[in-house]
């Protein structure tokens, strides 16, 4: 007879992608995942497959519970010019209050793994153009009320607040000061003038 898992799923996808958050991809051992998931190896295994399917898996539980905490606020009816810059000064809150200097581990995963590995390339195309589709959104919201001029191209901008986005949180592994974040987004969100 089977023995029944032991385990909540969801509980240990968190560690797992707090571990793959911490060292990467390449950095992460399975012994380290299986010491900081609690679960033994062979459950690992039947669980979540190889160590590509279960990182797979983090990068799923990451959009889940942190990207679309994001998105989901640029898509709330109405949603407009402060609803960007809400997200903004968010991001700032996050980054200053990541004393790991972490940062995002889409883009920590887009630096490590998309030059050579296609499928997580892809993936985490699919997610930064979640997010451009949001700012995007948003943006169109924020034309029809008058908040951003008829003249500026939306799409660019939306593809400008997304690497913006993606930006603050590098530089904020480097300096965490609220300050020089500010100045950051003040001229990111100048774009919208």
């Amino acid at each position: 007879m089977a023995r029944r898992k032991e385990f909540d799923k969801e509980e240990v996808l968190e560690k797992a992608m707090d571990t793959f958050w911490r060292f990467g991809y390449e950095g992460t051992s399975m012994q380290s995942l299986v010491k900081n998931m609690g679960i033994n190896r062979s459950s690992l295994y039947e669980t979540f497959g190889d160590k590509h399917s279960l990182f797979e898996a983090a990068i799923t539980h990451y959009e889940q519970t942190r990207v679309k905490g994001m998105v989901t606020c640029l898509q709330e009816i109405g949603a407009s010019k402060p609803a960007i810059a809400k997200v903004f000064n968010d991001l700032i809150e996050q980054s200053v209050g990541d004393k790991d200097r972490r940062g995002c581990f889409l883009t920590n995963t887009a630096i490590e793994l998309c030059p050579h590995d296609p499928q997580i390339a892809e993936k985490i195309a699919v997610d930064m153009k979640i997010v451009e589709r949001a700012f995007y959104k948003v943006l169109v919201n924020a034309q029809k009320q008058g908040e951003i001029a008829p003249t500026k191209d939306l799409s660019e901008i939306a593809q400008y607040l997304t690497s913006s986005f993606q930006g603050i949180r590098v530089m904020a592994k480097v300096n965490q000061e609220p300050d020089f974040l500010k100045n950051i987004v003040k001229v990111t969100l100048s774009v919208l003038n």
